[in-house]
């Protein structure tokens, strides 16, 4: 099962909608996931625990984990193309 990090300013409001919309979306193409919401200011210490951090807001901190931004699941605009990136760290 893999694992998904979502971050956002507070872990609270827009990382609820994003990891909502990357649950249905890993459902709907048969990917089992466990996915974890958060602040911004944790990724550090919680990222190397999961297989991709996906943020609303701006991370510019290093980690080894892959990092999706991922503020069009919020907008819409070019939603697509960012599913398919996180799809393609979790296939």
């Amino acid at each position: 099962m893999k694992k998904v990090l979502v971050a956002c300013g507070n872990g609270i409001a827009t990382s609820t909608v994003v990891a909502s919309k990357i649950k249905d979306r890993l459902a709907d193409e048969g990917i089992q996931a466990t996915i974890t919401q958060c602040k911004l200011l944790e990724v550090p210490s919680k990222a190397e625990d999961y297989d991709l951090v996906v943020t609303t807001g701006n991370y510019v901190g290093k980690i080894s984990t892959p990092i999706v931004g991922a503020i069009s699941l919020l907008t819409g605009i070019g939603q697509e193309e960012i599913f398919e990136k996180i799809l393609s760290y979790l296939k």
